[in-house]
């Protein structure tokens, strides 16, 4: 418990016992913390970017227009049902009038991949956060190993008070880039979990729109041919 006291203590001030700032504790945490720094930017970049996506997207879904051309499908009106989603910017609305649009051809295959290319937008970033959220505990731990060479280095000149600075130094350098590392790691999951629910989400209704296509255009086989 002392010498984790003593330790704490000297991450809290400086050496003429003024309190640490965010820029001591970056120079105490050494030449690890710009990679660390770095995945930061990188992460705080994409989460603001994606949420400000999942903003516009939100903004731009009207489940009513989807629900209309539906209803023309179920009428046998698709031309009907293309002119009401040309008018949307809705995700679910655009894949169904590429699939509608070229279901003369293949609307399995337009289907797939319409709704490819529209998920795949809810994707971009996120091979990205991912590896930020992975790679910052590590190099935090690279730290902590880099930190500890440094500690073990003075030990072994055998002049422990002599040696004192550059071994506080070091358990600073170990804690301070360990600390920094899981923060970035923790603050990157929450967002990485939501962004990855709400494109989990995004699959869930291009699945209902696929079935629910399918189902019309099924029993649209037994009625009177589409209305053009």
């Amino acid at each position: 418990m002392i010498t984790n006291s003593i330790v704490f203590a000297f991450l809290l001030v400086n050496n003429d016992g003024t309190p640490m700032s965010a820029m001591d504790l970056f120079h105490a945490g050494k030449e690890i913390m710009w990679p660390i720094l770095l995945l930061s930017f990188v992460a705080i970049t994409v989460v603001i970017e994606r949420l400000l996506f999942i903003a516009r997207e939100n903004t731009s879904r009207e489940p009513e227009v989807v629900e209309k051309m539906l209803e023309a499908v179920e009428r046998r009106d698709i031309e009907g049902a293309l002119a009401i989603g040309r008018k949307s910017k809705d995700f679910i609305a655009k894949i169904l009038v590429y699939s509608l649009t070229n279901r003369e051809y293949s609307l399995s295959n337009a289907f797939v991949r319409a709704s490819g290319q529209e998920l795949a937008r809810y994707q971009q970033g996120m091979a990205t956060l991912d590896t930020c959220i992975t790679a910052a505990p590590l190099l935090g731990l690279l730290g902590t190993v880099t930190g500890m060479m440094r500690t073990f280095g003075a030990l072994g000149g055998g002049d422990v008070t002599g040696a004192a600075s550059t071994i506080t130094g070091g358990v600073a350098e170990a804690l301070i880039a360990t600390a920094c590392g899981l923060a970035i790691a923790i603050m990157g999951l929450l967002p990485y979990n939501y962004l990855n629910a709400r494109a989990e989400q995004a699959k869930q209704e291009v699945a209902d729109a696929s079935h629910a296509l399918e189902i019309l255009l099924k029993k649209s086989e037994t009625g009177a041919p589409f209305t053009r």
